[in-house]
């Protein structure tokens, strides 16, 4: 079964106009204070709920094409472990970013 993939792009500099509903009610959200926000219907989301969490399994980031300048011995490094090398550099950087941002994984 071949799948189609539809991608939509939103510019957010040039977003389609409001309706005056629309407006009305965004008036009336910013005018309300937060005590007299109902959260009944939310349960809380405290550490119990992330402990047993997994990233998405569908989740797959595009790839895009780009050229990088990698010390010599760097690269031999990475090939010496077989094949897939390009894929142990992205998990490498992939894992450099989110220790960055502090992302527990």
């Amino acid at each position: 079964m071949k799948t189609k993939i539809v991608k939509r792009e939103i510019d957010l500099q040039n977003l389609p106009p409001l309706t005056d509903e629309q407006r009305a009610r965004l008036s009336l959200l910013a005018k309300m204070p937060d005590s007299e926000i109902d959260y009944s219907d939310i349960p809380p989301l405290g550490d119990e709920l992330w402990k047993n969490a997994v990233r998405n399994p569908f989740y797959k980031p595009t790839k895009q094409t780009t050229t990088v300048r990698i010390d010599a011995d760097v690269l031999l490094w990475l090939k010496s472990a077989g094949k897939g090398y390009q894929t142990r550099i992205n998990a490498i950087l992939r894992d450099a970013m989110l220790h960055k941002h502090g992302v527990n994984r």
